[in-house]
């Protein structure tokens, strides 16, 4: 791992995330790491786990991003647990222990030249697309392009981009601004990778005063002083409340299990759709695979699912779980007393209700499939 006193916090790449057995908490998109030209990519979530360094682990908060390294301790960490950082002796301290640091490469932490894959000539006076290849792979994956001086020097600058250095070629864009033809070579330096490792916080959407403004424009019946209270307690508990479509939120303290004891499996047949509500339903699935909500399986157990109207005129995506109800054993909770619930309101004046975004869609399903 990466010892970076210039992070902010402590990341950890998003593959690795999904392999740990600590639940991910899906995040809304206000925090988003920024490399030193600007470039953003949105943080994916966040975990507790415990990061063993020398003898001793230490239970910590990590974010989980698309950086370049497996994982970067912050500078949150090192200030949590009280860490020395000793650039003289290369090694960092705590508790009397002494753990020695290995130094990166300079071409390692700075940048990756990436390399035409095959001789290209560029025309006069427009832009081309070049595939290119990273000079040494491995290094980190998501990066920023930019353009080397020699390329610069022969008048073709390239376009600013965000990559994938684990694609088999690495597009570049460039342009040639001379009115004659420009050649580059197999394997010359065409552009230049900066790595994604800066972290930056954004505001919170909700400080932006638009859900709290439009929440207190309904409470006309308030005086000022019972105003100023509502909007104290709604700033207080802001994260509690979902800023766009996306932010669903995420429960882990359960997972979902369907007891279908040893029935065998329920396999539905899709339903036909008319086509142009075939593009509505994989736009619909795809913005769910997006967000988190749904992944792809190869399970043995298939329902079709349903394009249902809202009241807004906007479509939602269920699923017809009917047949699998039918066979599945049901739980039984003993529910509260509703008059015990009442006398628990006694000598109260003002009411709210909690409306929880897509709430099925906030509780884990088991791993195994649910079954």
């Amino acid at each position: 791992m990466l010892v970076d006193t210039g992070a902010n916090v402590t990341l950890l790449r998003t593959d690795l995330a999904q392999k740990l057995k600590e639940q991910l908490i899906y995040t809304a998109p206000n925090i988003s790491l920024k490399t030193a030209t600007g470039e953003k990519t949105e943080v994916r979530g966040k975990l507790d786990a415990s990061i063993q360094c020398g003898s001793r682990k230490f239970h910590h908060r990590i974010y989980v991003a698309d950086i370049t390294d497996p994982c970067i301790l912050g500078l949150d960490f090192l200030q949590k647990f009280n860490f020395a950082v000793d650039l003289e002796k290369n090694e960092i301290r705590t508790g009397g222990e002494e753990i020695p640091l290995f130094s990166a490469g300079v071409q390692h932490s700075k940048s990756c030249s990436v390399l035409a894959k095959k001789r290209t000539i560029i025309p006069e006076r427009s832009e081309y697309l070049i595939q290119g290849v990273p000079e040494v792979p491995g290094q980190f994956r998501y990066a920023v392009t930019n353009f080397p001086s020699q390329v610069f020097q022969k008048g073709v600058p390239v376009a600013a981009t965000l990559v994938d250095l684990k694609r088999e070629a690495i597009p570049i864009r460039v342009l040639n601004l001379n009115n004659k033809p420009k050649i580059l070579d197999k394997e010359d330096v065409i552009a230049t990778c900066e790595p994604v490792v800066d972290i930056v916080a954004r505001p919170q959407e909700f400080s932006g005063a638009q859900h709290l403004q439009s929440t207190l424009e309904n409470l006309q019946i308030l005086n000022e002083e019972q105003r100023s209270a509502v909007r104290k307690l709604l700033n207080e508990f802001q994260d509690l409340f979902s800023t766009c479509d996306a932010d669903v939120g995420r429960c882990n303290m359960t997972q979902h299990r369907i007891n279908t004891g040893d029935h065998p499996t329920i396999k539905q047949y899709p339903r036909r759709l008319p086509l142009a509500r075939k593009e509505e339903a994989e736009h619909l699935v795809k913005e769910m695979v997006g967000n988190g909500i749904i992944e792809e399986s190869s399970g043995p157990w298939a329902s079709p699912i349903v394009l249902v109207k809202k009241k807004d005129g906007s479509t939602r995506l269920c699923v017809d779980y009917r047949k699998l109800n039918e066979i599945t054993n049901k739980d039984s909770y003993p529910l509260p007393r509703i008059d015990d619930t009442l006398d628990a309101l006694n000598g109260s004046q003002w009411f709210t209700t909690l409306d929880l975004k897509s709430g099925y869609w906030q509780v884990e399903v088991r791993p195994s499939g649910g079954f």
